[in-house]
């Protein structure tokens, strides 16, 4: 059974694909790539990113708050409709991130996102984690689809510390329609064609030697979300849709209202 919660630190690097691979290159001495980059050199993951209707979760999120959380379905590749993937509840505070997910059937999971009814028990379901999404739902008013946002991934492991994962996310892309897993990976690219989003993800200190070798190529760790930066993206796009010139995106950054509607 895939591995259902997490608890870690991530640290985000945006690296040309030159220094992503020289880097690559070098975690082999010490890690081994994941399982699912040794049939493929890089693996998909598309995710539906859910929210309110006045988009309040990412809103506060990107106000860098203590705590914040999303909700998502992500999966492998392009599922069909009878295919398993993950409905997630991903958690930070303080910076640590705790993600939280279940196993269902995409059907099942759209199921349960637009009526709010728990799924019928089944052995890979995981029914803490679907009451857990089941109070999300319902705090936040029945939140919808609103992003989908798919990207290629070449992973790495550590096998003497199994808390230690490093990424190499490319080719991120997005889109705000047609929002279903099944219906393929495309969309409009959120990066540069040369850039790399690398993540290190681990409960413990990060090793000497990864140090040693991310200041040998002078990178340094950012503040970056995938959704975050897309959803600044279309606000921008949109006040230059209506007329607007270029502006800086952080003026939207502001602290939301709160949700009007709790138990």
């Amino acid at each position: 059974m895939a591995i259902e919660t997490f608890n870690r630190y991530e640290r985000k690097f945006l690296l040309n694909k030159s220094t992503a691979k020289s880097i690559q290159d070098k975690l082999l001495n010490y890690m081994e790539p994941d399982e699912y980059n040794r049939s493929s050199e890089f693996y998909t993951i598309s995710n539906l990113y859910l929210d309110t209707a006045d988009d309040y979760l990412i809103r506060k999120s990107i106000c860098a708050p203590k705590y914040k959380e999303k909700l998502r379905i992500r999966a492998y590749g392009i599922p069909e409709e009878d295919e398993l993937v993950y409905v997630e509840i991903k958690k930070k505070f303080c910076g640590l991130v705790n993600k939280r997910r279940t196993a269902l059937s995409l059907n099942e999971a759209y199921d349960f996102i637009n009526t709010g009814i728990k799924p019928e028990q089944k052995n890979y379901i995981n029914y803490q984690v679907i009451n857990e999404i089941a109070y999300m739902l319902k705090i936040y008013n029945a939140p919808r689809a609103k992003v989908y946002i798919a990207y290629d991934r070449k992973a790495f492991f550590c096998t003497d510390d199994r808390n230690l994962r490093i990424t190499f996310d490319v080719n991120i892309r997005t889109r705000r329609y047609d929002l279903k897993l099944e219906s393929g990976d495309y969309g409009e690219n959120l990066l540069e064609d040369d850039k790399v989003l690398m993540e290190i993800k681990t409960l413990n200190a990060i090793p000497y030697w990864l140090s040693r070798l991310l200041s040998e190529y002078k990178v340094y760790s950012i503040s970056f979300s995938k959704y975050g930066t897309e959803y600044k993206r279309m606000l921008l796009n949109n006040y230059k849709a209506k007329g607007g010139k270029n502006i800086c995106s952080k003026q939207f950054s502001v602290q939301p209202r709160l949700i009007p509607q709790y138990l």
